[in-house]
C-alpha cells in the first residue's frame, strides 16, 4: 500500500457554532467574487487551525500544499473529486478534508467544494462557522430542498465553498447511492471547470458509508490518527477501496 507522507498538522479548530450565510446562488462570472465576500482574519483562521498563505506554522501549511501537488499530480489537469476517509473516530479526517479543501483554494486559479458526509458526527459547519445544520447535503439528497444552490455556502475563504451535512440521518448509505448524488456531484464538478471536491467521510472501519462514497470519488485518501491505530486497522481499512483509487495514507497527530 501506497503512502502519502505528510508532516502530522496540529490540533484541530475549536467549533465556535454555526453561523448562519446567505446560500449562493449561481450567477455566472460573479460567482467567484461572491465566495471572496468578507474575507477571515490571518488571525481568525489561526486561531480556528486553518492553514492561510501567510500561516505562521509554516510546516503545516506546507505539508497541505504538499499533499494537493501529490493528487494533482496523479490526475493530471482535469479536475477531480477526493474523498478523506479517516481509519476510525478520532483520526482527524475532518480536520485533513477541510484544510486540503483551504489548500486548492489557496490557487487562484482553482476554487473548492467541501462537502460534509458524515451524516451521524457532522462537523464542518461549527469548525468553518458557515452554513447551517438544517439545510445541507442529506436534506438535498432527502428530497426536502429541490435547489442544489440553497445548500452552497460561502465561507469567508477566497474559492471555498461549503455543503454542510444538514439534518442529522442514522443512515445514510441509500442517499448516497441514489441517482440524486451522483447527479449532484456531475453537476457541482462541470458547473466549474476548477472546481476540486473534498468528500469528508466518516470512519471507515465504523460505516459502510466511506466505501459508498468511494463511488462517488476520484481519489481516495486515508487518514490514520498518528498513534492511535494500528497497520492492521489501516490494512482493514484500505481494503474497503479500489486500490485504483486509493491515493495513500496521511498519518496525522490532531487528536
Amino acid at each position: 500500500m501506497n503512502t502519502v507522507p505528510l508532516t502530522p498538522p496540529r490540533s484541530a479548530a475549536t467549533a465556535h457554532g454555526p453561523a448562519r450565510h446567505a446560500p449562493v446562488r449561481r450567477d455566472g462570472a460573479r460567482d467567484l467574487a461572491r465566495m471572496d465576500d468578507a474575507p477571515l482574519s490571518p488571525r481568525t483562521l489561526e486561531e480556528r487551525r486553518l492553514i492561510h498563505r501567510q500561516d505562521s506554522v509554516r510546516v503545516q501549511a506546507d505539508a497541505f500544499r504538499d499533499l494537493r501537488t501529490r493528487l494533482l499530480g496523479l490526475r493530471g489537469n482535469q479536475n477531480f473529486v477526493t474523498l478523506v476517509a479517516p481509519v476510525g473516530h478520532g483520526c482527524g479526517g475532518s480536520f485533513v478534508a477541510r484544510n486540503l479543501a483551504l489548500a486548492f483554494a489557496f490557487d487562484e486559479a482553482k476554487t473548492a467544494m467541501l462537502i460534509d458526509c458524515d451524516a451521524l458526527h457532522p462537523s464542518q459547519h461549527a469548525a468553518l462557522a458557515a452554513g447551517s445544520d438544517h439545510c445541507g447535503l442529506m436534506d438535498y439528497l432527502g428530497g426536502d430542498v429541490d435547489e442544489l444552490e440553497a445548500i452552497q455556502y460561502p465561507t469567508g475563504i477566497p474559492r471555498l465553498q461549503l455543503i454542510p451535512n444538514g439534518s442529522v440521518r442514522e443512515i445514510a448509505g441509500e442517499y448516497f447511492t441514489s441517482a440524486r448524488a451522483r447527479t449532484m456531484i456531475d453537476s457541482l464538478r462541470s458547473a466549474d471547470p476548477n472546481r476540486y471536491i473534498i468528500l469528508d467521510a466518516p470512519s471507515a472501519l465504523n460505516s459502510p458509508d466511506a466505501r459508498i462514497l468511494s463511488d462517488l470519488a476520484d481519489i481516495v485518501v486515508l487518514v490514520a490518527g498518528y498513534g492511535k491505530v494500528t497497520l492492521d486497522a489501516i490494512d482493514k481499512a484500505a481494503a474497503n477501496f479500489d486500490p485504483a483509487k486509493l491515493a495513500g495514507v496521511v498519518f496525522n497527530d490532531n487528536h
